[in-house]
């Protein structure tokens, strides 16, 4: 399980539109912090005036010497990033422990992250399963998923499966859509529980509703499984097109392949190209070796090797292995490209190199040949 925390400034309850700059500094001016606060935010995000990281910092410290927990959270990611200040990790450190200590959870979850990946300190995982703890307790939800993942690695704690659970379905509770997305993995590899595929289904709804796009994606893949639910390949459909809408360039080119194969829609070749095109255009290199077969058929676009050609490569290049051999093969014909068998010889190997069979069959055929 991978995760990925990200510092941010945390933004106080008040409404830019509502007000105004110059009556925030004559509030901060007369000694109200909270306006400070709200005020070193305004040019951090450049609402209501120019962003200017350096005041930012300055009115940060000025509320935060005033016991603003938020702005020394926010002067601690000033200091960890560079923004406004010259970057200082310890500086950083210092401020989130004052924020934590003074009951602002998500500095204690930045501390938590900064333990954990040793960033300007020693690594230390114990120290990290502390502050985590502490973040948890204090219901920033993705502290209990990085605690959970710590229980999960042994990491600074006993390893420990059903705590590493039990942490995830709080935070799951908790509305963090990503930690319901990673239970129904969970359940579904048969990881560190028993392999349970109703469970799984149960997590991925839960997180596809609340607007996690690849547990959409996961839940229509069952569907098409029938794993956990009755198959049900229109469904499936809904959900990938779901997910597709949403962004999840894997989800269209998926629902690109119900349109060639007609499971759960009409089939429709052009349609299938047109979801290929909007994933390989958002980086997902297997929908460009999808529209790559598309153009070499001809199948909802007009047949062009050359193009195919273009596509295979980008997949290949991404790291596709059938996209390099596919590739391979236009060389060895000479199909959109220059005949070049050296050419096709290596990209063969290539594609053998990470075991993909049809790639080891063609570079033995071309090495008894003498290419």
């Amino acid at each position: 399980m991978k995760k990925i925390i990200l510092f941010c400034l945390v933004l106080a309850s008040f409404s830019f539109a509502s007000t105004k700059s110059d009556a925030l500094q004559k509030a901060c001016d007369k000694g109200n912090m909270s306006s400070c606060d709200s005020l070193g935010l305004s040019y951090a995000i450049g609402k209501g005036v120019e962003k200017d990281y350096f005041k930012a910092s300055k009115l940060f410290k000025k509320a935060c010497d005033g016991n603003i927990m938020n702005s020394c959270n926010n002067l601690g990611v000033s200091y960890n990033t560079g923004s406004g200040v010259k970057k200082n990790h310890s500086k950083a450190i210092r401020l989130f422990k004052k924020a934590c200590s003074g009951g602002f959870s998500r500095a204690c979850v930045a501390l938590g992250s900064i333990y954990e990946n040793g960033t300007g300190v020693k690594q230390d995982y114990f120290k990290a399963s502390e502050f985590y703890k502490k973040g948890c307790d204090g219901g920033i939800m993705n502290a209990c998923t990085s605690l959970g993942f710590l229980y999960e690695g042994g990491k600074g704690v006993k390893r420990n499966y059903l705590k590493t659970i039990k942490l995830l379905k709080k935070a799951c509770d908790g509305k963090n859509m990503n930690s319901c997305l990673i239970l129904g993995g969970i359940y579904e590899s048969g990881k560190i529980v028993k392999q349970d595929y109703s469970k799984a289904s149960m997590f991925y709804k839960k997180a596809c509703d609340g607007g996690n796009m690849g547990s959409c994606s996961n839940f229509g893949a069952l569907h098409v499984s029938g794993k956990g639910v009755r198959q049900d390949y229109f469904k499936a459909k809904e959900l990938y097109k779901k997910a597709c809408d949403g962004g999840d360039m894997g989800a269209c080119s998926i629902l690109g392949l119900l349109y060639i194969s007609g499971k759960g829609v009409r089939q429709d070749y052009f349609k299938a190209s047109e979801l290929y095109k909007k994933a390989c255009d958002g980086g997902y290199v297997s929908a460009c070796y999808n529209l790559g077969i598309s153009y070499v058929n001809g199948q909802g676009v007009r047949q062009d090797y050359f193009k195919a050609s273009e596509l295979y490569k980008k997949a290949c290049d991404g790291g596709d292995m059938g996209a390099c051999s596919n590739l391979g093969i236009l060389y060895y014909r000479g199909q959109g490209v220059r005949q070049d068998r050296t050419q096709a010889k290596e990209l063969f190997g290539k594609a053998c190199d990470k075991r993909n069979k049809l790639g080891c069959k063609n570079y033995k055929v071309l090495d008894r040949a003498g290419y």
